[in-house]
């Protein structure tokens, strides 16, 4: 059950393996080609320092997080347009090459990478960009501000010195107190320590101050870590990895458009495209025999030891069994429409039928575009037109018109030279005295009848007909017009004795290798007592092992019906 589900899945894809290959060369091809034509692309990065907690040695959570939201920020800016237009006008260039400015993951770290096909250029102007920021930062101060902050770092290198001075003088009055002896000596040089001490206060504060207005230790500043290097090596594009992309998108894109091709298929293809159609009999299919250049249609008398003579065979026991208690004489051929093969069929029927010991007659009706004529290559006048035309009682005037095929106990009635008028001719009551009276003196009578949708006298002649052996073609015959055809059959109460699907492929056809083996004419031979008689002889001339033959046909008919059923199910 599952491998069944697996190959209807898997089925599209198989039928339309030549799209998928030619879809997957073309985008591998194309793709290389592609990427064969561009230049060699280099990428060049500078890395900035957002604050300065990197070089604090205890900084704070809200240090590191605000120095990353601080990196999102500087990202932002470097791809707005004045930092671009001003890297442009320091660099005296028209355009900038593609560049993306990125803050690094969990870190107070902001990467500028620029992609450009010269390695030079795309250095430098992840260089520039880089400044630009700094520039834009409070650490890249105001050319008017550059007096106030050189004048305050001068104070801060005074106010460090004296805090030293003050310190130490502090420590050395310290150190004379504790050999003091005296009250006064004692009181005098707490004093001074007290003074000092106020001063080293005075002094700190005023250090502190002008230290927060020099900008040093400030959480909002930029620094270059680490400059854009000359890179070496080109780091696209990648050729494998392009190529085996577009290919699997290629890929992709045929097996959608498969699929959607089978979605929107409306074909019969298979048995289990005949369900809707209700309680209708599957005979056994008959392959392609236009599949090379030299094209036999009558197959069975031109090629009988084939297996797709063998096919005809197979349909012709299941036509004779398929009602064990009436035999149909008068065997109507037809189709929904023009081309899916009902004339040949009804050709290659009748040889058979014929090479099985049974008189038969060939009835081409087809009046609008018989081909019967041709297939046997045999003139076309006289024929069905004259015999319905030329007097009172066709019988008088049918045997000048039959015309003997061969050596077998076959004839043809070709369509005969007609006027536009004649198709009306086949729901004429002329047309069912004249099978009336071939079907007395033939043992079964085929007729090749126009496609159904063409002409609609073909259902009046069908309900004149024992039985109707409808053609559907692989592939071409849509599911709508064929349960028409079925419907306007049952309300005409015509015997459809069962549906033949033409033209299979010997890879979706199960049902045909069933019968490529059982009906090949070694195998027969072997069964019946296994005696090795001559196949070319045994279906020229009947043997007297024709009863047993036919029995085992029929025996095999049966379960061939049982098996297309059950797969149909």
């Amino acid at each position: 059950m599952h491998n069944m589900e697996l190959r209807r899945y898997i089925s599209p894809l198989l039928k339309w393996w030549w799209l998928l290959a030619i879809s997957f060369v073309l985008a591998a091809a194309s793709s290389y080609y592609v990427v064969s034509q561009q230049p060699p692309i280099y990428r060049a990065s500078a890395t900035l320092l957002i604050g300065r907690a990197f070089e604090d040695p205890n900084p704070t959570g809200s240090e590191l997080n605000l120095s990353q939201e601080l990196a999102r920020t500087y990202a932002d800016i470097a791809s707005r347009q004045p930092v671009r237009d001003q890297t442009m006008a320091t660099l005296g260039l028209d355009q900038l090459p593609e560049y993306i400015a990125r803050p690094i993951p969990s870190s107070q770290l902001l990467e500028i990478v620029v992609t450009d096909i010269s390695p030079q250029r795309a250095q430098v102007v992840a260089n520039e960009l880089a400044n630009q920021l700094i520039l834009r930062s409070p650490t890249a101060p105001d050319p008017e501000e550059q007096d106030r902050l050189a004048f305050i770092n001068q104070q801060l290198s005074i106010l460090q010195v004296k805090i030293g001075e003050t310190e130490a003088d502090i420590t050395e009055k310290e150190d004379a107190l504790e050999d003091a002896f005296s009250a006064r000596e004692i009181a005098d040089l707490e004093g001074e320590i007290a003074g000092l001490q106020s001063k080293l206060t005075t002094l700190q504060a005023n250090y502190a101050g002008l230290l927060s207005s020099s900008g040093q230790g400030a959480i909002n500043t930029l620094s270059l870590i680490e400059p854009a290097t000359l890179p070496e090596r080109p780091s696209g594009p990648n050729m494998l990895r392009s190529v085996a992309v577009a290919s699997v998108i290629g890929l992709a894109l045929a097996a959608g458009t498969a699929y959607l091709l089978e979605f929107l298929d409306d074909t019969v293809r298979t048995p289990k495209d005949l369900l809707p159609l209700g309680n209708v009999e599957v005979l056994p299919g008959i392959p392609n025999l236009q599949t090379s250049k030299n094209t036999r249609p009558l197959i069975t008398r031109q090629e009988p030891r084939s297996p797709a003579a063998n096919s005809f065979r197979a349909l012709r026991t299941a036509i004779l069994s398929a009602d064990e208690e009436v035999t149909p004489k008068v065997l109507l051929v037809s189709s929904t429409a023009p081309r899916d093969g009902k004339s040949m069929l009804a050709a290659n029927l009748s040889i058979v039928m014929a090479q099985g010991g049974h008189s038969v007659l060939l009835l081409d009706a087809d009046l609008r575009r018989p081909v019967q004529h041709k297939l046997f290559e045999i003139d076309r006048s006289p024929g069905l037109y004259e015999t319905l035309t030329g007097a009172e009682k066709p019988k008088f005037k049918v045997q000048e018109a039959i015309r003997s095929v061969g050596e077998l106990p076959l004839s043809i009635l070709t369509s005969g030279l007609h006027s536009d008028e004649a198709p009306g001719m086949l729901s004429s009551g002329l047309m069912k005295q004249l099978l009336t009276t071939v079907s007395a003196q033939f043992d079964y009578v085929v007729i090749d009848s126009p496609p159904f949708l063409a002409a609609s006298d073909s259902f009046v002649l069908s309900a004149e007909a024992d039985g109707v052996i409808l053609v559907v073609r692989n592939g071409t015959t849509r599911r709508k017009e064929l349960k028409q055809v079925v419907d306007q059959l049952r309300a005409v109460d015509a015997n459809l004795i069962g549906i033949v699907l033409n033209r299979l492929n010997k890879a979706n056809s199960g049902y045909y290798r069933y019968y490529d083996y059982y009906q090949r004419p070694e195998n027969l031979s072997k069964t019946i007592g296994g005696n090795e008689q001559d196949p070319e002889q045994s279906i020229q001339n009947p043997p007297s092992l024709a009863d047993s033959v036919t029995d085992l046909a029929r025996a095999v008919a049966r379960e061939f019906k049982q098996l297309v059923n059950g797969r149909a199910t």
